[in-house]
């Protein structure tokens, strides 16, 4: 693909991430503007024909900066590629095995990554009784920005799923004392290959790095490079690039874990989950690990568009 030069920037959607998306896409096309290149802003409903009628005449690539459902299960990505337009970040299978949690966990596992116990179980049962010994956490099968997170404690009424808006299987994990940490994965733009970006260390006030705290500004720290001991640093970075393949993404990733250094040295880094389209928001993890490779905003995102491809 020659180098692109006119952007249509997917924003919105119709999950439950949708605020978080027109934050991260109205960024990513004022940055893209600021390089020089031509934008189209597309707010992305449910409705395939609107987006192919906005996607005519096929722009020369296309930045997804949807999140959740739709836009970051492999939906989109799928009419993208049935368009040959080119795409930013991971295609429809990496894509889809991520958002599947339970599914990325068996495949992570699998490569020998060290991931938390639990298991899908229904909600009556969750709710008939402790289906894990106390502490565990709740949170749905396929979703984002911790929508839907509980953790239950010993002494708590149980987990409070009457609102709970996320189909009838509720993902149940041990809760993981410790620290929480993030890892950056990008496509090298010389090789190929990918390489860790940096890690970070998330420190706030709340029980969890909930919706609240990721991206309300003000609610979290960002500390980089964490604290940790290299042994562990290492151990990150080598597991960040690892998921990444494992998925199969493309682009750019971000991969979550939490360590557990509450016993001794040098603890235990347990992998959560793998996000392949990570927030773009001004707040956004990612944007961070990379200025702390001198790679601004507005080179992240023209690195990103042009290493933009279908299929």
């Amino acid at each position: 693909m020659s180098a692109p030069r006119h952007i249509a920037v997917l924003m919105g959607g119709w999950s439950a991430e949708r605020p978080v998306s027109l934050a991260s896409g109205a960024a990513v096309a004022a940055a893209l503007r600021e390089a020089g290149f031509a934008v189209t802003e597309i707010d992305v409903s449910r409705d395939p024909a609107a987006l192919i009628a906005a996607l005519t005449p096929k722009p020369d690539a296309v930045f997804n900066a949807l999140h959740g459902t739709g836009g970051e299960d492999g939906t989109v990505q799928a009419l993208l590629d049935l368009l040959q337009i080119p795409y930013t970040h991971s295609g429809v299978l990496a894509s889809a095995l991520a958002m599947n949690k339970p599914v990325a966990k068996k495949l992570f596992a699998g490569e020998g990554l060290r991931v938390p116990g639990g298991g899908l179980f229904s909600k009556a049962e969750v709710l008939a009784s402790d289906v894990l010994p106390r502490p565990y956490v709740v949170k749905p099968p396929a979703e984002g920005s911790s929508f839907g997170v509980q953790i239950v404690r010993v002494g708590d009424n149980g987990p409070a799923l009457a609102e709970w808006g996320f189909g009838d299987q509720v993902l149940v994990e041990p809760y993981i004392a410790g620290r929480e940490l993030t890892v950056a994965v990008m496509d090298d733009p010389k090789t190929g290959q990918p390489r860790a970006l940096g890690a970070i260390e998330i420190v706030h006030a709340h029980g969890f790095f909930d919706y609240e705290a990721k991206y309300k500004g003000g609610e979290a720290e960002h500390i980089m490079p964490p604290d940790v001991p290299s042994v562990v640093l290492a151990e990150l970075y080598d597991m960040g690039v690892r998921a990444h393949q494992a998925l199969g993404c493309r682009g750019v990733s971000r991969s979550d874990f939490r360590y557990d250094d509450t016993q001794r040295a040098p603890g235990t880094v347990w992998l959560l989950e793998t996000n392949t389209q990570p927030g773009m928001t001004p707040t956004s993890l990612v944007p961070d690990a990379a200025r702390s490779q001198g790679i601004s905003f507005v080179e992240l995102v023209t690195i990103m568009v042009e290493q933009a491809r279908w299929g």
